[in-house]
């Protein structure tokens, strides 16, 4: 009984702690509104390169007196990179829902040119307006909690990538969006309505809804990259540089955070640059299972199998639940947390020798 008053129950964190990272969740959700949801995955990239970057060198030169090199690199990976700052899902996640919320309060601040939904421009930046902010922050809080209850009860997946999920998903329904939404072509699937550049419909022939002006029927997260064999062919190159990066580093995330800082040029404007950070962190999962059975040279070619079916699930689930909604519902983190569910239950039933980094 004394244990409840020192600890929060179910996490198991004392309450301290606790305040702390409850505090900073709700800043750093509201931070990442304030900056635009993929310019805070961008800060996530460059901490967890730093942080890598120095476990690699610890590793490499040992303790230095006076120094624990291993925690601090695990501090600035997983308290900073992956915590309350620039965790995807309280920075990223307060950002998504912080642009979920303005596109259905604000369709007035929607860019020119921009032909989604503006609840799925996860580009932008809200700056400092109070209730988005707001909004972010109840976001960046609940990402933070659906994390930290996941991990204490031993959810067999990445328990990050869930909380990403599970917060846009949360989001739809709160603002008034449809959970998945109605496909305009064959099935929901089906992408050949934005190849022939429809504009959404009105039922009864209504008027177009200010939200809804100028909007493409189906909306495929990423336009330069939706067509099978291209996403095959990206899994493959970017499996294989992550599980390459692993072998040569011992870095499991160094090829997440290079292909999270690429980012950055696509936030810029530079056309058709793939996102690859759910590619590249599932290859080095796949070298970190198979090496230890098949050596490296086999490990890297599982690596870029296991590019492959990450890249094709980033896919797949775009297609059923990003492309047909108003609102951004992240395909990487959705392959991220489908391919460490599977992982985690091979390696339960012993068909893997590890987990990865579960």
């Amino acid at each position: 009984m004394q244990e409840l008053f020192i600890q929060v129950p179910l996490i198991g964190m004392e309450w301290e702690p606790f305040l702390l990272l409850l505090i900073t969740a709700l800043a750093g959700g509201a931070f990442g509104a304030a900056i635009g949801a993929l310019p805070a995955f961008i800060f996530t990239g460059f901490v967890v390169f730093l942080g890598e970057g120095l476990a690699i060198l610890q590793r490499e030169i040992g303790t230095l007196p006076g120094i624990n090199g291993g925690e601090l690199a695990a501090g600035v990976t997983g308290v900073i990179g992956f915590g309350a700052v620039t965790g995807p899902h309280i920075a990223f996640a307060g950002g998504v829902a912080a642009s979920a919320y303005a596109g259905k309060k604000y369709p007035e601040m929607e860019p020119e040119g921009w032909d989604y939904h503006f609840g799925k421009n996860i580009l932008y930046a809200f700056g400092t307006k109070p209730d988005i902010l707001a909004v972010g922050a109840v976001f960046g809080l609940l990402g933070m909690l659906i994390n930290q209850v996941g991990a204490a009860v031993g959810t067999p997946t990445d328990t990050i990538a869930l909380s990403v999920v599970l917060t846009a998903l949360i989001a739809r329904v709160v603002f008034g969006y449809p959970l998945v939404g109605k496909a305009a072509g064959s099935s929901l699937l089906d992408m050949s309505p934005f190849e022939r550049e429809e504009p959404r419909s009105v039922p009864d022939g209504g008027a177009v809804a200010e939200e809804h002006a100028g909007r493409l029927a189906t909306e495929p997260w990423l336009p330069h990259q939706y067509k099978w064999a291209g996403v095959a062919t990206i899994g493959l190159v970017g499996g294989i540089l992550g599980g390459y990066i692993w072998i040569q580093t011992g870095s499991i995330f160094l090829g997440y955070a290079i292909s999270a800082i690429s980012l950055l040029f696509l936030e810029l404007g530079v056309e058709k640059i793939p996102v690859t950070h759910h590619i590249t962190l599932i290859g080095a999962v796949g070298a970190v299972v198979v090496d230890p059975v098949a050596g490296s040279v086999v490990a890297l070619l599982a690596a870029g199998a296991f590019g492959v079916i990450s890249g094709l699930l980033g896919e797949v689930t775009q297609r059923l639940l990003y492309a047909h909604s108003g609102t951004h519902v992240d395909p990487p983190a959705m392959a991220i947390a489908i391919a460490m569910l599977v992982v985690a239950i091979l390696a339960l039933l012993g068909v893997l020798p590890n987990a990865g980094y579960l």
